[in-house]
């Protein structure tokens, strides 16, 4: 994400020198004296940092990420209210709504019960951030806006096994089960729940419309208006892979939240945002980019 929305920046005439982006392996953002600096001498801030995974991620490391998704969100508005900088964008997520959550999505459900487990504390610490932006902004002036993106895809995703989310992780499934010419395929729970997913140049897009038009205190959701199922998303990517092998489903794992699909009307209404991309188009270019990206790997 952070990558998408650099290079949209540098699209609309932005210096790539008036653009700085902390990296985690040298800016531990849990820090606040890190925090301090980065957001030092800012007229725009985008906190898109997070320690993110799926299901499995979130289920071994809930405490972590509770922590860490915490402390980096609220020093940094802490850093920047203090440093009296510009506009403070908080890039949040869609696992902040309540488990059962009426479909769709509305900005004013999201205070009406408590998130899905797996990935409650995770949801939870972001938001805190909306807490945060909306309090520092009625006692402070604080110019802070706050967005809900649901499932994030495409080219360059993080595909680690260990910490994926769904998409990148069937993906990789699908293609080492190919490389292997194995028969079947596992993937947890039951295939019933649906998600609703956001291309990545999309979500770039909407934030910096945002960024530039936006001044309001209330939410806003980032989605495309589209739902699929898991067991449907399952099929369609050994579609695009031309994997005929069996789909085996783990039913003693969790499904996750139930259902995922956002009312996407604010955003339209508030700064003109429409995501763009055909799930189907978007969906081709990130099988095409990891399975060019790992042949060009073997190859070398």
């Amino acid at each position: 994400m952070g990558s998408q929305v650099a290079a949209q920046l540098v699209k609309l005439g932005v210096p790539k020198r008036n653009i700085h982006i902390p990296r985690s392996l040298t800016c531990d953002l849990t820090k606040m004296d890190n925090c301090r600096d980065a957001v030092k001498g800012k007229d725009l801030v985008i906190h898109l940092a997070g320690k993110v995974g799926g299901i499995g991620f979130n289920q071994q490391r809930p405490g972590e990420l509770f922590y860490d998704n915490l402390m980096m969100g609220t020093q940094l508005i802490e850093a920047a209210r203090i440093a009296r900088g510009g506009k403070f964008v908080v890039v949040g997520t869609v696992c902040s709504y309540p488990k059962n959550t009426s479909v769709p999505f509305k900005e004013s459900d999201l205070w009406q019960g408590y998130p899905e487990e797996t990935n409650a504390p995770y949801g939870l610490a972001k938001k805190m951030l909306l807490v945060q932006a909306q309090s520092y902004r009625q006692q402070y002036g604080f110019n802070a806006i706050y967005l809900m993106p649901v499932n994030l895809y495409g080219p360059g995703d993080n595909f680690d096994s260990s910490s994926s989310h769904v998409i990148p992780a069937l993906i990789k499934k699908v293609f080492q089960a190919k490389k292997d010419k194995s028969k079947f395929i596992e993937v947890w729970g039951t295939g019933k729940a649906s998600r609703e997913f956001l291309y990545v140049e999309d979500a770039a897009k909407g934030i910096i419309l945002a960024a530039g038009k936006y001044e309001g205190h209330e939410p806003v959701n980032l989605g495309s208006g589209m739902e699929i199922t898991i067991k449907d998303l399952v099929i369609k990517i050994c579609r695009l892979m031309k994997y005929n092998g069996e789909i085996r489903w783990d039913k003693t794992k969790p499904d996750g939240q139930p259902r995922r699909l956002l009312d996407i009307s604010r955003a339209e209404r508030e700064f003109g945002f429409k995501a763009a991309t055909n799930f189907e188009d978007g969906l081709a270019r990130t099988v095409k980019w990891y399975s060019h990206s790992n042949s060009n790997k073997r190859g070398r």
